[in-house]
């Protein structure tokens, strides 16, 4: 029997989880298009990343900066405003950091793109919203 190797996002099977979107599928919902964006930056698939970012703020390409991404909590997914609140957390030359944001998600032409997020301010680690890659 294979093993399963598990998905980024913190499902049990990366085929079953995020891989099918990262192949192409569209996500179902804002929350799962989240988590398969956070599979994509552990994974650096750039060419996923913009291809799921709203063009009106999308940028032209991506920096990895060589983050080690830890894992993902989602603390929120409100559908009927089409948000999903989450820490990410990670690490850059060894300094670990947490990210904090609520990100916003339009639905367009039959599929989810990610579009903004605010970083919460009563969060005290969490970055500007430049300072690193928004899921």
């Amino acid at each position: 029997m294979a093993k399963l190797k598990p998905c980024p996002c913190g499902g049990p099977d990366y085929a079953s989880c995020c891989g099918p979107f990262h192949a192409g599928d569209p996500a179902p919902d804002a929350q799962r298009l989240m988590r398969s964006r956070y599979s994509a930056y552990v994974l650096k698939l750039e060419d996923y990343l913009l291809a799921t970012w709203h063009t009106s703020t999308r940028p032209a390409s991506l920096d990895f900066a060589g983050e080690k991404w830890l894992g993902l909590d989602i603390k929120k997914h409100r559908n009927e405003s089409n948000t999903v609140e989450f820490v990410a957390r990670y690490k850059i030359g060894g300094r670990a950091h947490r990210m904090h944001e609520i990100s916003r998600f339009v639905f367009a032409d039959g599929r989810w793109f990610y579009l903004d997020g605010e970083f919460p301010a009563s969060s005290p680690d969490s970055l500007p919203p430049n300072s690193s890659p928004p899921l």
